[in-house]
């Protein structure tokens, strides 16, 4: 196999909030991702060769990677945000990907094109806080890895007039650790409420997403409270008594959360429309099915929703 393609201009990350993101989930790659499947990479390697100067739409977490980027004409001198493409083209097809980006003004100067081979290992040398991919093969890998990192799903992601930013997590499973969804699943609902009590002053575990969480944070801490442009919601089936370990947790983390909804297992989706979620990650496919049919979902396969 070939060996990866690396772009990298010589400056610092440090300080950084680093998203990484396939060419999947930023631009709509569908048709030509189904040529791949079904004819293989000679067809696709041709067919991106001869259309590279048609400028690719947008994909469902392109609003996302705008409105991070947005942030840097916010921060100074600075850029606080930076977002580096990960991609599973080679450098020679990944030539249509960099004409969309330029056509879209988008700020992104790094990049990895793979070949074909997973993209997972580049994230950390990138030092990435985040990985965002439309192929749950290397999403797996990255989790695995410690990165917090989501599939991007196929959704329905009307246009926000807000030009604030807004994520919203779910709790067990993604900013914390599953032993309470297992505890759930294995004694019922009253054993969860009553252990749940039980440990109220004691944080809870710690959960892929609790690292990207904790720089979000710090980034939001540059910026007055009342007038930020990044809001956060966590956005939990959890309802009282499980809410007061989570407040707890939060709070002994030092960790700002914008907006708590406890739903006591109602649907998530028109919940997040109401927030105006940017983007929404779930670890139960349950719960990503519904958000989907109202805003760009990152599904993250971990926990023992996913076994």
């Amino acid at each position: 196999m070939s060996q990866p393609t690396v772009h990298d201009p010589a400056s610092t990350t440090d300080n950084r909030l680093v998203v990484a993101i396939s060419s999947r989930a930023l631009f709509d790659l569908g048709d030509s991702h189904a040529l791949f499947e079904r004819d293989g990479l000679d067809a696709y390697r041709s067919f991106q060769i001869e259309h590279e100067n048609e400028i690719l739409q947008p994909g469902v977490a392109f609003p996302l990677v705008q409105k991070l980027l947005g942030l840097n004409r916010l921060a100074g001198d600075v850029p606080p945000v930076e977002v580096i493409l990960l991609s599973r083209n080679s450098g020679d097809t990944g030539l249509r990907i960099f004409n969309a980006i330029q056509h879209y003004g988008l700020e992104i100067s790094r990049a990895a094109f793979t070949s074909g081979a997973p993209t997972s290992d580049y994230i950390a040398p990138f030092k990435a806080d985040l990985f965002l991919s439309a192929n749950a093969e290397d999403v797996g890998r990255a989790l695995a890895a410690g990165v917090a990192a989501a599939t991007i799903l196929p959704s329905v992601a009307p246009p926000r007039m807000s030009e604030q930013l807004r994520i919203a997590f779910d709790g067990d499973a993604v900013i914390f650790g599953d032993e309470g969804e297992r505890v759930s699943r294995e004694e019922g609902l009253e054993a969860f409420h009553r252990r749940e009590t039980e440990h109220a002053t004691e944080p809870l575990s710690v959960g892929p997403f609790r690292g990207f969480l904790t720089a979000l944070h710090h980034l939001q801490t540059a910026f007055p409270a009342e007038d930020s442009p990044i809001r956060t919601a966590l956005v939990t089936a959890r309802s009282a008594p499980a809410h007061k370990r989570v407040i707890l947790t939060l709070r002994k983390w030092g960790v700002r959360i914008d907006e708590a909804l406890f739903l006591g297992g109602r649907d998530k989706g028109p919940f997040l429309d109401a927030f105006g979620a940017d983007i929404f990650f779930d670890d139960s496919p349950a719960n990503v099915e519904s958000a989907r049919r109202h805003v760009a979902t990152g599904h993250v396969p971990h926990g023992v929703s996913n076994r």
